[in-house]
């Protein structure tokens, strides 16, 4: 009677059953760091007296949040991660055009259901919309499995959203998540896998899968999950030639806790100033807005940009109002570029930028001064995330950032 959790890990530490709450060693599938986070792993890793890493071609380095870079300190960070990769013969590595490590993991053929993933990045648990384990650790953590190739878990037990009912008009995979975890609080799975299930979710897509498990973290789960189907299947053995297995949830297991989630009367939600857990429906916000932007790991992928070009098209953003678009990897920028989306951005006035993670965590562009206001389609509203302590951002989908543009102000799609 295990969760689909509970199997993953079995299955890496070896054992025939694990039960949550047990402590176990796992083997680890994949292994990411970034430009931000690596540093500091491979410094820890030659603190150790380490020489090689485990296996070089089950780690993956891309380089996202600074680039190109912005600052002597992170052509620093460039220049050490670069050479780690030559010394180690890294075999995935990913340079400054490449794009978010969120998406280009799954994207590149990296992440595929049943591993254990771990990631020097909290959104890791990104990954778990493939039906893997995947979670956030510490960098130093990250130079133990860059030795080792394992880590120790405590098995999670599993709050399972059954998420039924057919979503209005205008009405996202990202109000979803904002519901739950206002619903929920922002500590309301701490240290739980949470699973994603039911027919809303069995409706939606992988992208937007993966937008329900990019935010798992902000209700405290371990990792976000969803049991791989025909639409995983599909998206996988186009991307990745790895084997995989297929677990799913026992749902009579002692350690599943359901959680119903009816979504037929959901109006676009938003998360607003200074916690992802201060959820409120648009219809009880009035904000005007200094900036907008659309992208990072959350909303950037091509979905949002076609959701957001088809609000965009023929309209200007308001005078006043600057908006800031950034395709979340390569591929996706391509795809924009081929479709005309770019050329409806550029037309209604928005900046469009080279994939990376952006003003996201306070980086190089498109960052908020003092007494400003931004709406995000990102994951994080904390203060001083996008910029200065004394501005403020809120969190929407890509169609509310589109609309929310033009207006000047916080509104909802018509």
């Amino acid at each position: 009677m295990p969760t689909m959790s509970e199997k993953i890990l079995a299955r890496a530490s070896g054992n025939d059953k694990v039960e949550a709450g047990d402590i176990i060693i796992a083997n680890i599938d994949v292994a990411m760091t970034h430009d931000l986070t690596g540093p500091l792993s491979v410094q820890s890793f030659e603190k150790i007296g380490a020489e090689k890493v485990w296996d070089s071609s089950k780690i993956v380095i891309p380089f996202d949040h600074q680039v190109p870079a912005d600052s002597i300190d992170s052509a620093n960070n460039h220049i050490l991660m670069r050479e780690f990769v030559k010394k180690q013969n890294i075999k995935h590595f990913y340079d400054v055009n490449a794009g978010v490590c969120h998406q280009i993991l799954p994207e590149l053929g990296h992440v595929v259901p049943g591993e254990v993933i771990v990631g020097a990045d909290s959104h890791t648990c990104t990954h778990g919309a493939l039906g893997a384990f995947a979670t956030g650790i510490g960098s130093t953590d990250m130079a133990m499995v860059f030795a080792e190739g394992n880590l120790w878990f405590k098995v999670p037990e599993t709050n399972r959203f059954n998420i039924t009912g057919e979503l209005k008009d205008n009405v996202y995979a990202k109000d979803v998540i904002l519901h739950i975890i206002g619903k929920m609080g922002a500590d309301g799975s701490t240290y739980k896998a949470c699973e994603f299930a039911g027919e809303t979710v069995a409706n939606m897509d992988v992208s937007d899968r993966m937008v329900l498990c990019n935010m798992a973290i902000e209700m405290g789960g371990k990792t976000g999950l969803v049991e791989p189907d025909k639409k995983t299947i599909e998206y996988v053995e186009k991307r990745s030639n790895k084997p995989y297995k297929i677990f799913k949830s026992d749902l009579d297991s002692p350690s599943l806790n359901i959680i119903d989630i009816d979504v037929n009367d959901l109006e676009p939600q938003i998360a607003c100033p200074h916690n992802v857990d201060n959820v409120k429906p648009i219809s009880e916000v009035d904000v005007e807005i200094d900036q907008v932007f659309l992208g990072s790991c959350t909303n950037g992928r091509l979905n949002d940009l076609r959701d957001a070009a088809k609000i965009l098209k023929g309209n200007k953003i308001a005078n006043g109002t600057r908006m800031l678009i950034i395709p979340a990897s390569k591929e996706i920028y391509s795809k924009a570029l081929d479709e005309g989306l770019l050329k409806i951005f550029v037309e209604a006035g928005a900046l469009v930028s080279a994939p990376c993670c952006g003003p996201c965590l306070g980086g190089h562009t498109g960052i908020i001064g003092p007494g400003e206001v931004s709406l995000s389609t990102s994951n994080r509203n904390f203060k001083g995330r996008q910029g200065s302590p004394e501005g403020e951002v809120y969190l929407s989908s890509a169609a509310v950032a589109a609309a929310s543009a033009i207006e000047g102000k916080i509104v909802a799609p018509e």
